[in-house]
């Protein structure tokens, strides 16, 4: 069985069907609003922001294991080469994550490389809803990712403040736009 670490679009569109899905955690990276996205949620002109995993001592992201079946398992890890290293500010990792029974497990994972020009770690929650408010991209407004992304957490009851504000003063800004812009 291969297992892959969702933790953002994944939660909600892998993409492909797993065969069996478990809260997870992985250990020592936090999820963050840290790459800049040129593709799917914004434009080289004007990049939005997608979630990744930052590297960071003692953090942890909760998140979900979804697990591929072994003949599966290449179509699935093409699919995702496709689709999450398209630029590469992904680095694709085997990290071992804990299952929610406490099974640990290694499993497929996108982290950000800090060193890539798309990399943005750090910038004020403030600036990341003014941009995350605005852009838009192949796959749609970044609106939509961050919306999704908070709702699906909810769902599987994870909390994650920052997403929360975020969510929460993304959809002030996109209303303050939509009656300005009336």
């Amino acid at each position: 069985m291969m297992w892959v670490f969702g933790y953002g679009s994944l939660l909600w569109n892998p993409g492909f069907e797993a065969r069996r899905t478990v809260l997870a955690r992985l250990p020592d990276y936090h999820r963050s609003f840290c790459m800049r996205s040129i593709h799917h949620r914004g434009t080289p002109e004007e990049p939005g922001l997608v979630l990744a995993l930052d590297a960071a001592t003692g953090a942890e992201c909760h998140g979900l294991a979804l697990a591929v079946a072994p003949d599966e398992a290449d179509a699935v890890l093409h699919y995702l080469r496709e689709r999450e290293l398209i630029s590469s500010a992904y680095v694709e990792k085997v990290l071992e994550i804990a299952l929610a029974d406490g099974t640990q497990v290694e499993a497929v994972t996108y982290v950000i490389d800090p060193d890539h020009v798309q990399y943005c770690g750090g910038l004020p929650l403030e600036e990341q809803a003014q941009i995350i408010a605005r852009a838009v991209g192949g796959r749609g407004p970044n609106t939509e990712y961050l919306h999704n992304t908070v709702a699906h957490l909810v769902t599987l009851g994870i909390t994650d403040p920052d997403l929360d504000w975020l969510d929460g003063r993304v959809r002030d800004l996109t209303r303050q736009a939509a009656i300005g812009g009336a």
